[in-house]
């Protein structure tokens, strides 16, 4: 039952259970959905009384509009709608969903042009539909309350942060004091959407007291309404992040745990997994306020992990799950070390857990399910279980060894397949924090064992969790960084010879075989010549092309695993094995061409054809870059090109964005392995290039073809010029778009850099346009307030994209006539280093970039600009603090930077010249930070 190898799996700041865990690349996260909170405003069932009811309204008050404003009329008649309780719940419905519509859209362009029309509307049209809206929270119909409920809290998120609809909280608590149950439960829910609406900066601390006052006394055990406690224990969970004033009081934090705690004993089991909801939140919000609470919290949890229901159980794990997460990010951090004044200290609540925690959790472990491992959806309290017991794995490291070994050596030889699986599952997920030191005499003893359990055991749940355990030890256990290798030659052949023979298996298990192996290869990358891979290698390419083929390959994600792994092995691989390499090329591009001949297909057909298209150009552009690395092997390469780019056509024409990307990728491997004979492949590959940089809609499709305009440039270098123009006209135009995606715009200005380095002195037709766009983007990304990690790391991000193309800028200038067009340029590029540098919120990638900066200007405009240089804050402690670096990158570009620096005479001329104003691009602030 474990997890799908992690081949493609994303990362996050917090670990996405399903990377420990056994389940593919669409795993549901791991806090079970908040049903309230996440309930979306569905479409009226489309029957005939709900559409006539609803267009008699509409006919009235469009009748009386006058000839108002169309958004008003829609408005007008959705609000009034919403609040006739003489109308049919879905006439109702439908109108909360149009103005739900009216106010919100999930892409952020679309959203903000919503939240314009609603704040130009007029005011008495607003106040109408404000005034229903409010009317409805007494409906005695549930689904227009809280239909209701969401538009309000959308309202809100609109109003209250320009100053709008002060009124709105106060005349929400006072609905608190109605003695009609169903009206206090809708207040409180629309008071938690409005607090999952609106930044805690928006609200006063006067009215946050009054919230949570109101929350947390609906929440208590004299509350006689089961509806009325379970809207204000999820009303709770949306409020916590506005309670930063609160948790730091004594007795109010004492008073809100008290009855959190207190609701994870009530009888309802949804006010019970809201309860334990709430602690989890409270986990990763409050954690350095938690060290009192921990003995209850203990009991509570294991309490309702051995005893209650399945839901609620979730989340008692979920709950150290969390307190996982906080110590691997403070450990991470602080390396450990924490003194009197660290912000934030490290409690060790897991370390001081371990003795009962771990028992707790491996009881998890034997609650399988009999068909988990066919359920691509599955999560249970076996899986909860071990994603948290890798989590303490990861917390604590080698102290969990002693605690789960005597488990495992206990039931892995027991007769009943639940005690094998729940071992082996015990033995995998701790694979990933202890030291090698501790863990390789383990791993010694069991290697020929599990080997030995993948080939013989009668049960797939127990094969299949063996094969993701191996996948686990040649992940964190093999490779160069291992002194004590724990692969050797000899064992090797077994690995191979036994994960070739399990691929053959059902497809769950043959997919996690193909994790395994996948890890197996990685881990021989840093091997030149003599990989233990290589006498299997055929074999091993035969077998995953045969796993491709399978009839039941869609299942369990086992053709991507397939290729994927496919990949891997050929990337890994050495110069002995290229001929087998160079093989493997036509085969994968006739498998490429049939997909391409296949006519009258259907709509399942067409999906599946999509997927294996980009499945094989990924598989092309590894082999591609594998042959184009060396000279040895190009040659043979470089006569299927032309049959490749073809095929890449063909592909792109096919329209379809997943299979858009892949193709993107695998032309920008083939640009940089062919060079400069690109050249005749780019006039029919423009037009798709082009598609590719207006695809504001799959803005991945966009980001992936901006880099292969980069890849191009340093394949044709000045041959690209004829196609500048295009190329640069729809940069430009991607800059100032406010509908393409903000992750977009850092590669594009490095793009910039791009160009002029490979076009050089030519790009001076492009500098009155490029030059201010930076300039504005430079000053906005340099003193912008990062209000999350997500968002310093975006300016960070778009920092270093600009520096990137002033770099290339400045490179590209270099040594040429036109040199003196830069001069204009260098106050501003020397005024942004010396914000970056104030800022002190440079990440190491930023830094390396910016004192590269620093070492371009003194290196193209030398003397002119020395007395310029030498005056900057960006010249002196930056560079001083860049050259005693710890990173040996950053360390390397400030010794260059400060070698050429040196080399600047005293005299200069440039002081003469006035920084010229810059010229304004109306959406260059929209856009520069997203």
């Amino acid at each position: 039952m474990m997890p799908t190898h992690p081949i493609a799996m994303s990362s996050g700041r917090h670990l996405n259970r399903a990377t420990t865990h056994k389940r593919t690349i669409g795993f549901p996260t791991r806090v079970a959905p908040r049903p309230s909170n996440s309930v979306a405003l569905r479409s009226a069932s489309g029957t005939s009384s709900a559409a006539d009811a609803f267009d008699q309204t509409a006919s009235v008050i469009s009748k009386s509009s006058n000839g108002s404003h169309p958004d008003s009329v829609e408005c007008a008649i959705s609000g009034c709608e919403l609040a006739n309780n003489e109308k049919p719940v879905d006439s109702r419905k439908l109108a909360g969903l149009i103005l739900k519509n009216a106010l919100d859209a999930k892409e952020q362009h679309r959203k903000n042009e919503l939240v314009q029309r609603w704040l130009s509307l007029d005011v008495a049209v607003k106040a109408q539909v404000k005034a229903c809206l409010l009317q409805t929270l007494s409906s005695p119909v549930p689904d227009a309350r809280s239909t209701a409920s969401q538009v309000i809290a959308k309202i809100a998120g609109i109003e209250l942060p320009q100053k709008q609809w002060p009124e709105l909280i106060g005349s929400l608590l006072s609905n608190i004091h109605q003695l009609q149950p169903h009206v206090k439960q809708a207040t409180l829910e629309t008071l938690g959407y409005i607090c999952e609406e609106v930044s805690p900066q928006v609200v006063d601390q006067d009215q946050v007291n009054k919230i949570l006052t109101a929350v947390v006394q609906g929440m208590n055990a004299s509350e006689g309404s089961t509806d009325v406690r379970l809207a204000a224990t999820r009303a709770l969970y949306n409020a916590l992040g506005f309670a930063q004033a609160n948790f730091s009081n004594d007795m109010e934090r004492d008073y809100i745990m008290r009855v959190v705690c207190e609701a994870t004993l009530c009888p309802e089991l949804k006010i019970r997994q809201a309860a334990f909801e709430c602690l989890v939140a409270i986990s990763s919000t409050y954690y350095d306020k938690l060290a009192s609470y921990m003995q209850d919290i203990f009991s509570i949890t294991a309490k309702a992990v051995r005893e209650d229901k399945e839901p609620v159980a979730l989340q008692a794990i979920e709950f150290w799950s969390s307190i996982c997460d906080e110590e691997i990010d403070i450990l991470d951090e602080y390396g450990g070390d924490f003194t009197a004044d660290s912000d934030i200290p490290c409690y060790y609540f897991i370390k001081q857990a371990l003795p009962a925690l771990i028992p707790m959790l491996l009881e998890t472990l034997l609650k399988q399910e009999e068909d988990q491992d066919q359920d691509e959806g599955a999560w249970n309290l076996a899986m909860a279980g071990g994603t948290c017991l890798g989590l303490v794995a990861r917390t604590v490291g080698d102290d969990i060894v002693p605690l789960v070994m005597p488990f495992i050596e206990e039931n892995i030889n027991k007769p009943d397949w639940r005690q094998r699986e729940a071992a082996t599952y015990a033995f995998g997920s701790i694979l990933e924090g202890p030291s090698p030191e501790k863990l390789i005499p383990l791993v010694n003893v069991a290697l020929n064992f599990m080997l030995s359990a993948l080939m013989k055991d009668p049960n797939n749940h127990v094969k299949d969790t063996t094969a993701w355990t191996l996948g686990r030890i040649f992940e964190f256990l093999h490779g160069s960084t291992i002194e004590t290798p724990i692969i050797t030659h000899e064992n090797c052949q077994l690995i191979l010879t036994v994960l070739l023979q399990i691929m053959k298996d059902v497809p769950n298990v043959a997919e996690k075989a193909c994790g395994a192996l996948y890890f197996l290869a990685q881990g021989y990358e840093d091997v030149s010549s003599g990989s233990p891979m290589s006498p299997l290698f055929q074999e091993i390419i035969q077998a995953l092309l045969n796993v491709t083929h399978r009839e039941d390959a869609r299942e369990s994600r086992l053709r991507t695993a397939a290729y994927e792994t496919l990949n891997e092995v050929v990337r890994t691989s050495t110069d002995e094995t290229a001929p087998i390499v160079t093989q493997l090329l036509p085969v994968i591009m006739m498998e490429l061409h049939q997909t391409l001949e296949a006519q009258k297909l259907s709509s399942d057909e067409r999906e599946k054809q999509n997927e294996l298209q980009g499945l094989l150009c990924g598989c092309l552009q590894v082999i591609i870059q594998k042959l184009g690395a060396s000279e040895a092997t190009k040659y043979a390469f470089m006569q299927y090109a032309d049959q490749i780019m073809e095929s890449f056509l063909r592909v792109f024409a096919c329209r379809n964005a997943t299979v858009h990307e892949e193709a993107m990728l695998a032309v920008g491997a083939l640009a940089y392995a062919v060079g400069e004979n690109f050249i005749k492949y780019i006039q029919g590959f423009y037009p798709y290039l082009e598609m590719g940089l207006q695809n504001f809609q799959e803005y991945q499709v966009c980001a992936i073809t901006v880099g292969v305009v980069g890849d191009l440039c340093r394949a044709l270098e000045d041959k690209i010029l004829p196609y500048c123009d295009g190329i640069m006209t729809q940069l430009l135009k991607d800059l100032s778009s406010n509908q393409l995606h903000r992750s977009v715009k850092p590669p594009i200005f490095s793009c910039l850099g791009d160009i002029a380095l490979a076009i050089g002195e030519n790009f001076e037709k492009y500098l009155i346009y490029a030059m201010p766009m930076l300039q504005s983007a430079a000053e906005l990304s340099a003193h912008a307030v990062a209000t999350d990690d997500e968002m310093l790391e975006y300016t960070n991000q778009l920092r270093n994209g600009i520096l990137e193309a002033y770099s290339g800028i400045l490179q590209g200038f270099k040594n040429s006539s036109k040199t003196q067009l830069l001069m204009r340029y260098a106050p501003h590029i020397l005024q942004f280093l010396d914000a970056l540098y104030n800022e002190k919120d440079m990440d190491d990638a930023v830094m390396k970039t910016a004192v590269g900066v620093l070492g371009d200007l003194a290196d193209t405009l030398g003397n002119h600009a020395g007395s310029l240089i030498n005056q900057s804050v960006a010249s002196k402690e930056f560079l001083e603090e860049c050259l005693s670096s710890d990173d040996q990158l950053i360390k390397e570009s400030a010794d260059w930077a400060n070698h050429v620096k040196s080399g600047l005479g005293c005299i200069n001329v440039f002081c003469r010249y006035q920084f010229a104003q810059s010229i304004s691009f109306c959406a260059s602030v929209a856009w520069a930070v997203g």
